[in-house]
């Protein structure tokens, strides 16, 4: 074998597949192992393969388990065979184990992959249960043509599992955070995003109502959630989310990473309108200011990555209601109660009760969502019973 092409192809593979050269060397002495034992073997052996790069021999060991009772149980055969003491049988039989609830936790002793710790020790007084005894094989470097089909099944099948593994791990590590991916085909209702290493869908109920995809386009997306499928990572996007906006500002506004401004909370009607409250945690740093940018420069283009959905900047406070008068800005508020049960009265001029309900009742649902507050509005003419809340204006999302 030409060793120098042999390693080539193992870095070939490693680049190709994105895996480390040692997990590929690893899943080939796999391959080895399950040829050797097919091929030389006996049913219920474990055997390894090392397989040394730069000499080019492969070295074939039988591995044995260290065990005692706590790993493994016994019939009444085996513990004859042994000889094994009554008190030691008593801890081996199954029945035991079935009485204390503990079946399943146990396999059934294999001479071909264990062996008892006190006959263990006869070679070792050092060794512990759970350690491995290897006994070097007979060299074999000629294989059957079943062995090699096996080695070569076996490789295929470790390269793909350890691909989608390490896959899986790559956009577990990305949940919550922004990924870019180009549309590759629109199945249904589903859509379906190239995102390098894998496929990303964006459901239904993730798309923005109102935004318009297109086969080869490319966009920003939130990644939702990584499920695990039989075949493979399952990779959930999101353009609805309201932590979208967020990241979206993260990527805008140095001053969120710097620790100078934090988002407090986010109240979304995707596609349409989004509040978000905002707090300066630094001396000198305008919150709003710095979230809306020069000439709007900042707000304009998460705006214009949202296809011009609004966005209204709220400054926080720890004040319940100024934050609810702020929460329903543009409109000016003249007045707000606090009252039980989390709900708030907010009083307005006559010509400002429109503008603080909103289309659709949009506003203040809004605001009742950014604050955790029920926001109840009535204007300064009406009486108690005139009062519109929040919890009666219709979602039009729902």
């Amino acid at each position: 074998m030409d060793f120098k092409a042999f390693t080539s192809a193992i870095s070939q593979i490693s680049e190709e597949k994105g895996l480390m050269q040692d997990k590929v060397l690893e899943i080939i002495e796999q391959a080895l192992a399950s040829a050797y034992k097919k091929e030389y073997g006996e049913k219920g052996q474990v055997i390894k393969a090392v397989l040394n790069l730069e000499t080019g021999k492969t070295d074939f060991y039988r591995v044995l388990l260290v065990v005692d009772h706590t790993l493994v149980y016994m019939d009444e055969d085996q513990i004859i065979e042994f000889g094994l003491t009554k008190t030691e049988a008593k801890k081996f039989l199954k029945e035991e184990e079935e009485e204390d609830g503990i079946e399943g936790k146990r396999a059934k002793f294999n001479t071909e992959k264990h062996i008892l710790i006190s006959e263990a020790k006869k070679e070792n007084k050092d060794i512990k249960v759970g350690d491995e005894i290897k006994t070097h094989l007979e060299q074999k470097e000629d294989f059957g043509r079943i062995a090699a089909q096996t080695a070569k099944q076996v490789i295929l099948q470790k390269i793909r599992e350890a691909e989608k593994e390490n896959i899986l791990n790559e956009f577990k590590n990305k949940e919550g955070e922004i990924v870019s991916g180009i549309i590759q085909r629109i199945d249904g209702r589903n859509i379906y995003f190239d995102l390098g290493r894998g496929i990303g869908i964006l459901p239904r109920e993730e798309q923005v109502r109102g935004e318009f995809y297109k086969d080869g386009q490319r966009l920003k997306l939130f990644l939702l959630k990584v499920e695990i499928t039989q075949r493979g990572p399952n990779v959930v996007l999101s353009r609805a989310y309201p932590k979208f906006i967020s990241k979206l500002f993260e990527l805008e506004v140095p001053e969120i990473n710097g620790g100078q401004i934090e988002i407090k909370s986010i109240a979304r009607e995707a596609g349409y309108r989004t509040k978000i409250a905002v707090e300066s945690k630094a001396e000198g740093v305008d919150a709003i200011g710095a979230m809306v940018g020069q000439r709007g420069v900042r707000v304009a283009a998460v705006m214009s990555e949202l296809g011009g959905e609004k966005i209204d900047i709220i400054e926080y406070s720890d004040d319940p209601a100024q934050f609810i008068i702020n929460a329903l800005s543009p409109a000016k508020i003249s007045d707000v109660e606090i009252k039980p049960k989390n709900t708030a009265l907010a009083i307005v001029p006559e010509d400002q009760l429109s503008l603080a309900i909103g289309k659709d009742g949009q506003n203040v649902r809004l605001a009742a969502k950014l604050t955790g507050w029920r926001i109840d509005v009535r204007s300064e003419s009406q009486g108690e019973e005139d009062v519109i809340s929040s919890e009666e204006t219709n979602n039009e999302e729902e």
